[in-house]
């Protein structure tokens, strides 16, 4: 088993920026992809951002060139920097991890971008 606990969520305005930890403990024996989505209230889930084991990054379009993906090995942490915030931003954004072809989810943290 491998659990996910997620950190930095929050109020923000618009504008602003947040960053968003993700810490994998347990049964890791293997280097996996980790990744952020989100779940806006009404709307589906969403990838957010990915990153695979060597580095690798996928962005939905909606946050290319605002939001930047990165992971610590060592630490097994995935990061997400988010910058240039949009009220439409606002979600509940769940980490996510793939080890040994299971996925594993967090328990979500609220994004609200507001003023």
């Amino acid at each position: 088993q491998v659990q996910l606990v997620e950190s930095g969520g929050g109020l923000v305005q618009p504008g602003g920026s947040l960053r968003l930890s993700c810490a994998a403990s347990g049964s890791i024996f293997s280097k996996g992809s980790m990744g952020w989505y989100r779940q806006a209230p009404g709307k589906q889930r969403e990838l957010v951002a990915s990153i695979g084991s060597g580095g690798s990054t996928i962005y939905s379009d909606s946050v290319k060139g605002r939001f930047t993906i990165s992971r610590d090995n060592a630490k097994n942490t995935v990061y997400l920097q988010m910058n240039s915030l949009k009220p439409e931003d606002t979600a509940v954004y769940s980490c996510w991890g793939i080890w040994s072809g299971r996925n594993y989810w967090g328990q979500g943290t609220q994004v609200t971008v507001s003023s």
